[in-house]
């Protein structure tokens, strides 16, 4: 960016063309009040507080802006005079608690600078308050009407929740909805919390007054452990637990904003159902054990396991909630210790077809550019997601940028989120994805939107995928999508018609019979318009739905692939980890985790290690799973609660969460980063590093990697993808993407500049022929069930139900169309059952018209609901990912 240089109180100061005069000063090293001024949000100038003197003329420099050459006055006696009487005057409307010496809000540490003390403040107070919301608190008293938490709300967030009413000195925020603040349309993202200058919108609790520009002095910087956006966090304690939890204002992905999971939903760390100790099931009972006893256990019933099977008689799920660093030793530990290949990972049940189709298309299986980039895209098309809601830090950046004129295409069955914003909104009938993609294709080569030159000279395939699209004209495609010819037709041109655009897509394009396909058909359009590994886009982007669900893939915790995406059928690939590690790769792929469950109830599975992940309340056809558990002859389970899962095995190991353990995570961007303990673990609760470690050990085995640095370090020599990751570099520069092979040299961001990772080198188009789902609506089951996430909570719901979220979203709704509502006699709030081919669940029926004729959309963030009951086994054909976003069923009254 370009700078300018100004003359600030006699001395010389650059800043970036664009800047105020406010952001000059303080590059000078000269701080000024600034009561309605966060560098986060547009300038205001309403406080008056930040005068300075420029070119002779007194101005308020958060609004001004900075010219070459200007010279600035900031240390006068009268402008020193007139700050000090604009704050006297703010600070004379309130009660004197608003300048109490306790208080630690912004404007009373600006007092305290200026020598005022309680005594300026003069208000009589009883305006009230409003502590509806269980983490957003308001006194009315301490307004001061400086807007930053509406322009937080309305630019930052892009909820646009709050206002500000009343007239002269009576003005105050207050949400816009009119009514108590739990009743309105509030996220709780804590913007407003933490831009307030005065104590008048707080957190409630220990945390009350903190914010990410006023913190303790100590805080444990680390990555949030919800979704897989990455949010850099700053977690303050005192005696041992968590007093609040703060956005890091230089967080690479989050940019000093959160929501309300990373930001309040900790206070599961003290819930009284925390597991604490070892439970071994004895007569049918969980009982607490000692460590060396239950580990003993699990190392004798491994090995029996062994002896009476073989090692592919054992298995592991991995966990997307544990680190790079555990997901790296949990698959070293089954292929090391036990022999097997037989190890998977949650992004088995939802980004599989992304990293299959990705690697086909491009040759890695990681998103192609940075967030940061796609922000600047002037086209975004995005597919089968809902990030204002299960992303909630990357729905207010698109939004943002929409805000700021990016055209925007939404392909989604529902209206909900970023479609309400949307230029063109498509709904495609679930499950008809490759059809409505290669509509658009077909609308980009008609209309002549491709790039020619890229096509011949960075891709392959194209005359088979002409071909195909032949049979793809908007009025064939209109008819098996109910996407209509004309939206169809515009959302292709916004796209194809876009100097920058970019694609964005979740798990409305994975969780389907085709999901790989689903990929493939929607990577030919940026691989058409030569919007990948280039300048001209931004490519074709997953949003990961758990915070390592990246990194878990990307540390081998898979049955075909070793550390890096090597294949376990490739010599050099294994040849290199057997050096490493000293022993040799096991010779065949292992089980994927439907097949672990399918080969438990035919007996060819006699031990199971669950790590991290709840599969009877995640997993379809819910009933099967539990009976998988329940035939294997021993099943493990590391969790922080008694869960569904866990109730079904014979030894629990109580383990640390996010906030208690050491290591790295990989979010969606595929950026490594650092994740510190803030508190220690409760009780004798373990990290699941050092579960293995000791289990390993019983076993009479010795994995190395004393610490997580040594296994992230041993993981870059099996992997050199990784070889420049260290503890270290991330301590040092915060975020670094991978592919990055060498310590002296930057990641890279922005994959495939020069040449694609596949074998020759080019993107490869694919024609795959849209093929119906594995289920279809009918007489007997005439509804089509989507399943997906609310915004208050996560997966299911372990750590979100145990604490304010639940107070948010209390229990698990069933959004259908009033047209069905009426047909099935169903009222609103009312409870109703559904039923599918596989089982049952009761819900609360909501209606609305966010969902279409035909079709109901419920969460799985309650497993008591049963929601996954009703999904089916159906599968991705290639990744054995579930089709959870279409299942017939059908809704009655009780």
């Amino acid at each position: 960016m370009t700078g300018i240089e100004i003359e600030v109180d006699g001395t010389g100061t650059d800043v970036p063309e664009g800047a105020s005069l406010l952001t000059a000063v303080r590059a000078a090293g000269i701080e000024l009040p600034a009561l309605c001024s966060d560098d986060r949000l547009s300038p205001a100038g309403s406080c008056r507080t930040c005068l300075v003197r420029v070119d002779g003329r007194i101005a308020a420099s958060c609004v001004t802006p900075a010219a070459s050459g200007a010279r600035v006055e900031t240390a006068t006696d009268d402008l020193r005079a007139l700050r000090r009487d604009a704050v006297e005057l703010i600070a004379s409307a309130l009660p004197p608690r608003a300048l109490a010496d306790d208080n630690p809000s912004e404007l009373a540490q600006v007092c305290r600078s200026m020598g005022i003390g309680p005594e300026a403040a003069q208000g009589a107070g009883g305006r009230g308050g409003d502590t509806s919301h269980p983490y957003v608190h308001l006194d009315r008293d301490l307004c001061i009407a400086c807007g930053r938490c509406v322009r937080m709300c309305a630019e930052v967030q892009g909820t646009f929740a709050l206002t500000l009413v009343g007239r002269g000195a009576d003005t105050v925020v207050a949400p816009g909805t009119g009514g108590p603040w739990a009743e309105s349309d509030c996220v709780a993202c804590g913007g407003c919390v933490d831009t307030c200058p005065t104590g008048a919108i707080t957190e409630p609790g220990p945390g009350r007054g903190l914010t990410s520009a006023r913190r303790p002095a100590t805080v444990t910087r680390t990555t949030c452990g919800y979704c897989g956006v990455g949010c850099a966090l700053e977690v303050a304690t005192r005696d041992g637990e968590v007093t609040a939890v703060l956005p890091a204002r230089d967080g690479p992905v989050n940019q000093g904003h959160a929501c309300v999971k990373g930001r309040f939903a900790h206070g599961y760390l003290t819930s009284p159902e925390r597991l604490t100790q070892p439970l071994m099931r004895c007569d049918g009972r969980l009982e607490q054990v000692g460590w060396d006893e239950a580990l003993g256990q699990v190392a004798r019933g491994l090995r029996e396991a062994v002896d009476a099977g073989g090692p592919d008689a054992v298995a592991a799920i991995s966990s997307a909630r544990a680190t790079n660093e555990e997901n790296y030793l949990v698959q070293k530990f089954m292929r090391v210790v036990i022999g097997t290949n037989s190890v998977d990972n949650c992004s088995r049940l939802c980004h599989s077809p992304s990293a299959a189709g990705l690697t086909a298309s491009f040759g890695l299986s990681g998103g192609t550019d940075s967030f940061d980039e796609v922000e600047q895209a002037d086209c975004l098309l995005v597919v089968g997601a809902n990030p204002v809601e299960a992303h909630p830090v990357v729905g207010a950046r698109l939004l943002r940028g929409v805000l700021r004129g990016a055209k925007l295409v939404v392909a989604d069955p529902r209206a909900v989120g970023l479609a309400l914003h949307a230029d063109v909104h498509v709904r495609p009938r679930p499950g008809t994805n490759v059809a409505l993609f290669h509509g658009l294709a077909h609308v980009l080569l008609a209309e002549g939107l491709t790039d020619a030159e890229f096509l011949r000279e960075r891709a392959t395939g194209l005359p088979e995928l002409t071909e195909l699209l032949d049979d793809y004209p908007p009025h064939r495609v209109a008819d098996i999508t109910g996407v209509p010819a004309a939206d169809l037709v515009a959302a292709a041109r916004l796209y194809g018609q876009a100097e920058r655009p970019a694609i964005v897509y979740g798990l409305g394009v994975t969780e389907h019979l085709h999901g790989t396909d689903g990929v493939r058909s929607l990577a030919n359009l940026a691989i058409l318009r030569g919007a990948v590994g280039t300048d001209r886009g931004y490519g074709v982007n997953p949003l990961r739905g758990q915070n390592n669900v990246q990194g878990a893939s990307d540390m081998g915790a898979l049955p075909d692939l070793l550390p890096g995406y090597g294949k376990v059928t490739d010599p050099a690939a294994c040849a290199r980890a057997e050096g490493v590690w000293g022993a040799p790769v096991p010779e065949r792929p292992g089980l994927r985790i439907p097949e672990m469950f399918a080969a438990a109830r035919s007996g060819e599975l006699r031990a199971l290690w669950v790590i991290g992940e709840d599969v009877c309340a995640t997993d379809p056809d819910a009933n099967r799973v539990a009976e998988a558990l329940d035939t294997c002859p021993l099943v493990v389970c590391n969790e922080l609660f008694l869960s569904e899962t866990a109730r079904h095995a014979d030894i629990v190991l109580p383990v640390a969460s996010w906030l208690e353990k050491d290591g790295t995570f990989v979010n969606f961007d595929r950026r490594f980063q650092r994740v510190r303990p803030a508190v220690p673990p409760p009780g004798a609760a373990r990290s699941d590093f050092d579960v293995v470690r000791a289990l390993a050990s019983a076993m009479g085995a010795d994995l190395g990697c004393v610490t997580p640095a040594d296994a992230l370090a041993e993981c870059g020599r099996v992997a050199p993808v990784f070889a420049g990751l260290s503890h270290d570099r991330l301590d040092r520069e915060g975020a670094v993407p991978w592919p990055c092979p060498d310590p002296d040299r930057l990641g890279e961001a922005k994959l495939y500049e020069e040449r694609f990772a596949t074998p020759d080198g080019r993107a490869h188009l694919a024609a795959a022929p849209y093929l119906p789902p594995g289920e279809q609506p009918g007489d007997d089951y005439p509804l089509v069930l989507v399943t997906g996430r609310r915004w208050a909570h996560y997966n299911s719901g372990s750590m979100t139900r145990r604490g304010g979220n639940l107070a948010l979203d209390p229990v698990d709704f069933l959004d259908l169309h009033p047209d069905d509502a009426a047909r099935y006699g169903l009222r609103d709030g009312a409870e109703a059952v559904v039923e599918s081919r596989y089982g049952r669940a009761r819900l609360t029926a909501r209606i609305s018209e966010q969902t279409a004729p035909g079709q109901v959309f419920c969460s799985f963030h309650f497993p008591t609901s049963g929601v996954n009951r009703l999904t089916s086994d159906h599968a991705d054909t290639v990744t054995s990912c579930p089709e959870y976003k279409v299942t017939a069923v059908r809704v009655a009254t009780p």
